[in-house]
C-alpha cells in the first residue's frame, strides 16, 4: 500500500529532539485502518519512505490522532531540508 501527501517539517524538541512531518487526517485515518496488521508494537507503523531521490526505512510515531513521521539528519541533508520545509512524502506499508 503507497500514501501520498505533501507536508511541513516540524521540529520536536522532546527529551529527545527530531524532525518530522505530520500525516494529514485523510491519510492519517488509512494508516490507522491498517495499523493492527503492520505494527510491530506501541502503536509504531513501519513505512518505507520516499523524500525527493531518497529513500529510507522508519517507523511513524501516533500522536493526538495522527502520525509523525521522522525525517532523519541524512535525509534533510541529501534533500537539502530544514525547519518548516514543505515536502512531498510517499509512504510504502508492507501488508
Amino acid at each position: 500500500m503507497i500514501i501520498q501527501f505533501t507536508g511541513k517539517i516540524i521540529y520536536w524538541r522532546g527529551p529527545s529532539p527530531f524532525y518530522f512531518v505530520t500525516v494529514p487526517d485523510e491519510q492519517s485515518q488509512v494508516i490507522k485502518s491498517i495499523s493492527k496488521i503492520v505494527t510491530y508494537g506501541w502503536g509504531v507503523i513501519p513505512a518505507n519512505v520516499t523524500i525527493g531521490k531518497t529513500l529510507f526505512y522508519t517507523a511513524l510515531f501516533p500522536k493526538d490522532g495522527h502520525y509523525l513521521v521522522p525525517i532523519k539528519k541524512s535525509v534533510r541533508d541529501a534533500e537539502n531540508l530544514d525547519i518548516d520545509d514543505e515536502v512531498s512524502l510517499q509512504l510504502e506499508f508492507l501488508l
